[in-house]
């Protein structure tokens, strides 16, 4: 019997807010265990919510963006659950009446299909606490209550997906957007994205569902993807030997590249949902959605279409410089008055994400600048530096963040373009290599490669290679 898979995703996605869902404690990152906490997060008697409106934004902001409805009246309810990180024993989330639902993403395959993958709902609820773990086993557990009450989103899709690729191309849209609005950051080493997988496989082209497995918290969409293709094989080979799956929660194993069982899976209903007393029915004005909808920045997909139509880029360049919000300005920015956006394409798809790889930045802590790398590429096409003396003028402005110019006057680097000397050069290397000349003028044109690394080697790197190609050719052909 053939089987297909049946893939929904849960995200929980941090919300790029100054200060928590419901209480003014800070969301930085990094703080020390238990610094920003307060009577409202860690749920001190008689301490009430009061809703951040900044969370309420961006919630909008990002249902407007995944083509959600966004809701006029939403109701925030108590999920009861008890866990040593959630301090209330319950969490203030959104269950019958989320912000917004009924959105979709689009994701386009390798062959060029595109499938809509719809959206049920994206909800605003908050964060639980940090269980620290000794590394002794009999050791003892802390708790870190920094993260609990910071504001979520969480996207819950359709049953749409099918494959582990569609799944990372899903989330990789997903992440793109959520970016270009300015969202969240979605650093996934931070936590600020996280990935609940539930997938089960029934016989192809059956309408209904299997026994559904939950993976829970995902921290990569690389393993999001391997989880998959691991559940998937472990699940039909138990359906096709006539075994029997039972709901469960499971976890993936990063060590054994494979899911393993956590606990049976609880219900919706064990969570008794009720609406939080505490907490009014949520009313949104048409007037606030709509100021929202203005704020809304140009999304990756017509980013995409209008880099390769406006800069004559290649539907790949076009699709990696936008795969990031920050490298698609820096690429704008580099351009602003250079008529070769092509060359600083590639030289950023290869020279520039190859230094931010090796000395692990993000680009808005590079220190080359746009204008720095524009420069670069004046000095290049003013034949003042050559593409590999540019290599490395590019290599010490990461370092240093000094300009090219400085650097290039500081080493002497300056490339020699002066005709009349570049002549005196050429004409003492083939007073010196008559024999590689003669070579050359019998028909061995290989000869003429050695002829100018002579040129080369004597002006010590700096000549002009397209005048000395040129010299030399007029020279030897007189």
């Amino acid at each position: 019997m053939n089987y297909e898979a049946v893939i929904g995703l849960e995200i929980h996605v941090q919300l790029d807010t100054r200060s928590k869902t419901f209480c003014s404690c800070s969301t930085e990152f990094g703080a020390p265990p238990n610094a920003h906490t307060c009577p409202v997060c860690i749920a001190l008697p008689g301490a009430l919510p009061v809703l951040n409106r900044e969370a309420l934004e961006k919630a909008v902001m990002a249902g407007l963006a995944l083509k959600c409805e966004i809701s006029r009246h939403s109701v925030f309810a108590r999920k009861n659950y008890f866990y040593p990180d959630l301090p209330k024993a319950y969490q203030i989330s959104q269950y019958e009446e989320p912000i917004s639902k009924n959105g979709y993403v689009l994701i386009t395959d390798a062959l060029k299909r595109e499938k809509k993958i719809g959206i049920t709902r994206a909800h605003l609820e908050e964060d639980a606490g940090k269980l620290i773990h000794d590394e002794e086993t009999a050791g003892p557990s802390y708790v870190d209550f920094n993260r609990c009450g910071i504001p979520l989103l969480e996207i819950v899709t359709e049953p749409d997906l099918r494959t582990p690729d569609e799944a990372f191309l899903f989330l990789t849209a997903i992440k793109e957007i959520l970016q270009y609005t300015g969202v969240s950051e979605c650093s996934m080493e931070k936590g600020e994205l996280r990935v609940d997988v539930n997938v089960s496989m029934r016989e192809a082209g059956a309408s209904g569902f299997g026994v559904k497995q939950e993976i829970k918290n995902m921290n990569s969409f690389a393993n999001v993807r391997h989880a998959l293709d691991y559940e998937i094989r472990r699940q039909t080979k138990i359906l096709s030997g006539m075994g029997t799956l039972k709901q469960e929660t499971r976890l993936f194993d990063q060590r054994k590249n494979a899911t393993v069982a956590m606990r049976f899976k609880e219900e919706a209903h064990d969570y008794r949902y009720f609406p939080d007393p505490d907490l009014v029915p949520l009313i949104i004005e048409k007037d606030f959605i709509e100021r929202i909808r203005q704020k809304l920045p140009e999304l990756p997909e017509v980013k995409r279409l209008r880099f390769a139509a406006q800069y004559g880029l290649t539907e790949y360049d076009a699709s990696m410089l936008c795969a990031s919000p920050k490298i698609a300005f820096y690429f704008e920015e580099a351009c602003s008055g250079y008529g070769s956006p092509k060359k600083i394409a590639n030289w950023i798809l290869s020279e520039l994400l190859r230094v931010l790889n090796e000395q692990k930045l993000e680009i808005d802590q590079f220190p080359v600048t746009p204008e720095m790398l524009r420069e670069l590429f004046l000095l290049i096409d003013a034949g003042e530096i050559s593409g590999k003396m540019a290599k490395a003028v590019f290599d010490e402005m990461a370092l240093s963040g000094s300009t090219a110019r400085l650097i290039v006057e500081r080493a002497g680097l300056r490339q020699m373009s002066d005709q009349a000397e570049i002549q005196n050069v050429v004409d003492e290397v083939i007073g010196e290599h008559g024999n590689v000349a003669r070579d050359y003028r019998s028909g061995k044109t290989s000869a003429l490669g050695f002829l100018v690394g002579q040129v080369m080697k004597k002006t010590k790197g700096k000549a002009n290679p397209r005048l000395v190609n040129e010299m030399l050719l007029k020279r030897l052909k007189s």
